[in-house]
């Protein structure tokens, strides 16, 4: 009987298109995912945090990568009778590169989950930069190039993994500016979200071999919601085991 891996995803749109196909891999791989994502599209760490003082019932509930038709808030999911392995948090993108908009926000809903599930790791996902040439990244947010915005939203999660003593950063934006560098032509689906395909493949695949510490570059799963060329998804196979293999969080700077 294979293993299985509790996972309580805390996001947005973000965690969404990280997520929706992890459960998928860890079908077909060595550790199987139970997945629970709650979803507020645009959700930052501030409205998680009004949403736990208030136990706001917002968050749309995705179940193993579908919608269950479900809202919970948050105490809820916590309690919801699973004894969960991972939690995972992360800020809304456009104020990722801002670490003084996580606090006090982060370290107040990190204790709050410590409380209540005091057995689980907590990882970030580290989100990513928007498209290269876009509107969003050159004017909106005032970067030169992906990269450029990559660096800050590098060190913000870097302080923030320090500030909570989280167990790991999930390295979501180095896989994706990866992709790039190695020659994949559509990684975002509207200038910021990830491609419905190949981006939100390789957004699992670096999930799964970060929070399982199990290979993914034989990992059969290919049925993706947009296709990709078995190529393109080698290549990604391959940037994901390459960047989370060397991901060192603490040599970041």
């Amino acid at each position: 009987m294979k293993e299985t891996l509790k996972v309580l995803a805390i996001g947005n749109s973000f965690s969404d298109d990280g997520t929706r196909y992890l459960y998928d891999i860890g079908k077909k791989g060595p550790v199987e995912i139970k997945l629970v994502n709650l979803v507020i599209g645009g959700c930052s760490l501030h409205r998680h945090f009004i949403n736990m003082m208030n136990d706001n019932r917002s968050y749309s509930m995705v179940l193993n990568g579908t919608y269950s038709g479900f809202n919970v808030s948050l105490k809820e999911a916590l309690l919801c009778g699973t004894e969960w392995d991972v939690i995972t948090l992360q800020q809304v993108s456009r104020l990722s590169v801002h670490y003084d908009k996580y606090q006090p926000y982060l370290n107040e809903l990190v204790k709050y989950i410590r409380t209540l599930a005091p057995k689980a790791k907590l990882y970030l996902q580290e989100t990513w930069a928007y498209e290269e040439g876009s509107k969003l990244l050159c004017e909106d947010m005032g970067y030169e190039t992906s990269a450029a915005m990559l660096e800050d939203v590098r060190a913000s999660y870097l302080q923030a993994a320090k500030d909570i003593h989280a167990d790991g950063i999930i390295p979501s934006g180095e896989v994706m500016l990866e992709l790039s560098k190695r020659g994949i032509e559509k990684i975002h689906r509207d200038t910021f979200h990830a491609h419905k395909g190949i981006g939100r493949y390789a957004l699992a695949l670096t999930w799964y071999m970060t929070l399982t510490g199990m290979d993914i570059l034989d990992n059969p799963f290919n049925e993706l919601d947009e296709p990709a060329t078995e190529e393109e998804m080698k290549i990604a196979r391959t940037a994901v085991h390459d960047i989370v293999s060397g991901f060192r969080p603490e040599q970041i700077s």
